[in-house]
């Protein structure tokens, strides 16, 4: 089989890379003092809650159409109702590895890819993120099945984490540095620092570890080494 073709656009540097990692920089240095003030979530949900049961996340190789084969990350989740109201549905899921590099789940993933990898999980229910969209009915009998994938990113070291959000109502508003004044002061600016609002969102953290060699041909299956409920 060919090698696989991994999508430059997604993981490749950019020229602002630099001064975004200045501004981690300067973030690090008091990242103590914001873990200590950083929102969690209620200890008792006071929000509606989804049940979210997911899939190890795989990596493995589509031949594309008209692109040849390309490697990509995805799984399956289902969600399920049982709070006390039907609740619209509509999930999203990001995948951040460890080299800063952030995917929304079904960018730059052609609808045949997403097709066949659906087909290979031979499963009648399960829908791709699109589809699974809309109202959700409370019960487990209505409980909905979807598979979200990623292109397999370009750079990235040890780990990756998937986060999950659309499975809970709980919100929580928060003052954090705009992303000019991080900008301005990553190039040395002495201008004070403003803040802005940014509302967070209960959202579901999988955190997982990488092989020291990835071969996408030989498939693999990564179950998470940490799983929990994050303000993001």
């Amino acid at each position: 089989m060919p090698q696989p073709m991994v999508p430059a656009g997604p993981g490749a540097r950019r020229p602002f890379a630099a001064f975004a990692l200045a501004a981690c920089a300067l973030i690090a240095c008091s990242a103590p003092a914001a873990r200590a003030l950083a929102p969690e979530p209620a200890p008792v949900p006071k929000r509606w809650q989804l049940e979210i049961d997911p899939s190890p996340l795989r990596l493995t190789v589509v031949d594309v159409p008209g692109q040849g084969p390309r490697a990509y990350f995805y799984m399956t989740f289902t969600a399920t109702n049982n709070t006390a109201s039907d609740l619209l549905f509509a999930p999203s899921f990001e995948l951040s590895t460890d080299d800063m590099v952030v995917l929304r789940s079904g960018r730059d993933v052609p609808a045949a890819a997403t097709r066949e990898l659906i087909e290979r999980m031979q499963n009648p229910l399960l829908e791709d993120q699109i589809g699974v969209v809309g109202n959700l009915l409370r019960g487990e009998e209505n409980a909905k099945e979807a598979l979200v994938a990623w292109p397999m990113p370009a750079s990235f070291q040890s780990e990756i984490t998937v986060y999950c959000a659309g499975f809970s109502g709980e919100t929580v508003s928060v003052e954090v540095p705009s992303p000019a004044s991080l900008m301005a002061s990553a190039s040395g600016s002495t201008m004070p620092i403003q803040m802005e609002k940014k509302l967070l969102r209960k959202t579901l953290m999988l955190r997982y570890r990488l092989p020291g060699e990835l071969n996408p041909s030989a498939g693999l299956e990564l179950e998470p080494f940490e799983t929990s409920w994050i303000m993001r």
